[in-house]
C-alpha cells in the first residue's frame, strides 16, 4: 500500500468521534440490550472509553450501532 493509498484511507474513517468527546452520549449496541449512557473520555481505532455513573466502561467500536448526544436540560450547568 501507497502513501497516498493510507492517507486515504485514513481520510474515510468517521471524523464525528472527536467532535462528541467530553459530551453525553448514549449508545446502542448491536447485540441489544439496554442502551448505555455515559461522557466519552477517550477512544481509539477500536474502543471508545465511557464515564458513566456506575464507573469506566469499555465498548469495542464494533459493537457500537447508534451513537446519539443527550441533550442537557436549558439552564443546566454541570458542577465545577
Amino acid at each position: 500500500m501507497s502513501d497516498e493509498e493510507k492517507s486515504t484511507a485514513k481520510q474515510s474513517s468517521p471524523q464525528f468521534i472527536p467532535k462528541l468527546k467530553g459530551k453525553r452520549v448514549l449508545i446502542r449496541l448491536t447485540s441489544g440490550g439496554q442502551p448505555v449512557t455515559g461522557t466519552i473520555e477517550s477512544f481509539n481505532s477500536y474502543e471508545i472509553l465511557l464515564q458513566t455513573a456506575k464507573g469506566e466502561l469499555l465498548v469495542f467500536k464494533h459493537a457500537i450501532a447508534t451513537i446519539e448526544v443527550v441533550d442537557e436540560p436549558r439552564g443546566y450547568r454541570p458542577a465545577v
